[in-house]
């Protein structure tokens, strides 16, 4: 009996063109990075200064990404769209909203402020450069199209919610993919985290001004039942295909770490044969 097949939605084909979008964009700006990291060009980082054009390209595709954050929208999730009242499908029967804990959402922010925090250090010890910090941002804005397509650690390990769609801290995304930007003393820099934050707190406020909005036994729309997109279902497709292909993947694993435990065996080997040949010659030679 075949398995019915669930149909990639609109949502999910925007986040796979994004997920392509950001991961291409990483790739170059991370090639730019190396070809230009050895030359003293003006500027925070020397691609910047050498490409203005397709910086303010890059900046300008955030920056409507967000914007288009502040309306309700077609185009976007609604786990971050549940904060417009056009979402909000009330339930029959009127109960108080089950809002994700307090302590989850905090161990969250307390989580990235430390993390980002180690990285400022580095930065302003002169471990790593502004260019680092700019990949590192953009390494975010990939991990964000991962974390809603595939695996999120924010919702396995501190959120425990269901899915995107009843996600409490949906709307952090960009915030928390711009953090590093804000040690740079750029425009471009500032305005993209400016932006990002003041999401952030609209989203908080509106938390704290329509919670009913944002929990299932209060929403409707955010019931399995109502969803359109079937985000999870991706998620639970890469759950399925790992285990069903854990032994062999471990058996693979384990062929490959063999072979490399083998290969570093002989290149020890050949190193010590060809120093005592080495000290069987001085030896001759005296």
């Amino acid at each position: 009996m075949n398995k019915k097949r669930t149909k990639i939605s609109k949502i999910s084909k925007m986040h796979f063109l994004k997920l392509l979008f950001r991961s291409s964009l990483f790739l170059l700006v991370f090639v730019l990075y190396i070809m230009n990291r050895g030359q003293n060009s003006e500027g925070f980082i020397p691609f910047i200064s050498r490409y203005p054009l397709f910086t303010f390209i890059i900046w300008l595709v955030f920056v409507i990404e967000m914007l288009i954050r502040f309306f309700p929208s077609k185009v976007e999730s609604l786990g971050c769209q549940k904060q417009f009242d056009t979402f909000f499908k009330q339930r029959k029967k009127s109960a108080k909203p089950k809002i994700q804990s307090r302590k989850r959402t905090f161990s969250v922010a307390v989580f990235w402020i430390l993390l980002n925090s180690i990285i400022a250090i580095l930065y302003y010890n002169e471990i790593i450069d502004a260019g680092i910090l700019i990949l590192i941002s953009l390494f975010y804005s990939v991990s964000d199209m991962i974390c809603i397509l595939f695996f999120c650690p924010f919702q396995t390990w501190f959120m425990k919610n269901k899915c995107c769609t009843s996600c409490r801290i949906y709307n952090w995304d960009f915030a928390m993919m711009f953090t590093p930007l804000i040690f740079i003393k750029s425009f471009y820099t500032w305005s993209l985290f400016a932006i990002g934050f003041i999401l952030f707190l609209r989203w908080e406020v509106s938390i704290r001004r329509y919670p009913e909005r944002f929990a299932e036994n209060t929403n409707a729309a955010l019931s399995c039942g109502c969803c359109e997109e079937k985000l999870c279902h991706h998620k639970g497709q890469l759950r399925g295909f790992l285990e069903k292909n854990k032994n062999h993947l471990q058996l693979k694993g384990n062929v490959v770490l063999n072979s490399s435990t083998q290969n570093i065996k002989e290149i020890k080997h050949s190193m010590q044969n060809k120093g005592q040949y080495n000290l069987h010659r001085k030896n001759e030679i005296k």
